[in-house]
């Protein structure tokens, strides 16, 4: 995949389409928890007494944890498909490539913020983050 670069007024316009995929990104990254939990206190349970867990409900556990993994992949697919880099799926952390004066540095978004306000060089990552 080619890399796109974005000015600050495309990367301000993508988050039209970005954030709604960051907020799905994230409501199934807690789908994945909570079915993972489940998952992990099935198997204390038939580690501790043999189980007596019916197999549907087994079977039902592994099919949640692998829906919302798949659906977390495909709303990384898209993201990645505007030519944002997803950065952070806990924090629904997005950039965007760009360049300041010359160089590529990277416009930095985090789901909540109305609008990108930092930057930081490929190298510094999130903690390198300024203010434009």
């Amino acid at each position: 995949m080619v890399e796109r670069t974005f000015t600050l007024e495309e990367a301000n316009a993508a988050l039209a389409e970005v954030e709604p995929l960051v907020r799905r990104m994230l409501e199934r990254h807690g789908e994945l928890e909570r079915a993972q939990e489940r998952q992990e206190r099935m198997a204390a349970r038939i580690t501790g007494n043999g189980g007596g867990i019916p197999p549907q409900e087994l079977a039902d556990a592994q099919e949640a944890v692998e829906r919302s993994a798949s659906e977390i992949a495909r709303c990384i697919d898209a993201i990645h498909e505007l030519g944002a880099l997803v950065k952070g799926i806990e924090e629904g952390l997005v950039d965007f490539p760009s360049e300041r004066d010359g160089e590529p540095v990277l416009l930095c978004w985090r789901v909540g913020e109305p609008e990108i306000t930092h930057w930081h060089s490929p190298e510094d990552g999130f903690a390198g983050r300024r203010l434009l």
